[in-house]
């Protein structure tokens, strides 16, 4: 008794890997059983799902690459820099506003990236992912 609980409440913290028959069908138990948050999660590759997978990813990264962008930009706005004169009275007074902008804009960025990315993982374990589809896409494409 004691091992079991033991193990349920170290089962989000397992290495292990975790097929994804196990989450494929809904049960009663399956809304207390703890979902893996360290493993990798085996899916069978079927048609185009690794370049799915790899595409996901890379635009994870994309989203990341642009995060960093904008908060060194936020940190060279703040201090000021400039090359061959020092920044002027209102300069350094927008400096701050402008920098936080940036700084959040970032965050902003960061958390949609991420928010995106475990958004279709979950999707494509649940083979539920289409490609250019939801709210997102719709917004940027007018067709």
């Amino acid at each position: 008794m004691a091992t079991t609980f033991f193990a349920y409440l170290t089962a989000p913290f397992s290495i292990r890997p975790v097929d994804e028959s196990e989450y494929e069908t809904p049960s009663a138990s399956s809304h207390l059983r703890p979902l893996p948050l360290f493993s990798p999660l085996l899916i069978p590759n079927n048609s185009s799902d690794a370049r799915d997978h790899c595409a996901n990813e890379r635009t994870f990264l994309s989203w990341l690459r642009l995060s960093i962008y904008m908060s060194v930009v936020s940190v060279a706005i703040v201090v000021s820099f400039h090359l061959k004169n020092q920044p002027t009275a209102i300069e350094r007074q927008i400096a701050m506003p402008v920098g936080l902008t940036f700084w959040a804009l970032s965050l902003a960025c960061l958390a949609s990236g991420a928010a995106n990315y475990v958004q279709t993982v979950r999707k494509y374990a649940r083979r539920r992912a289409l490609v250019q589809s939801g709210w997102k896409t719709q917004v940027v494409s007018p067709s």
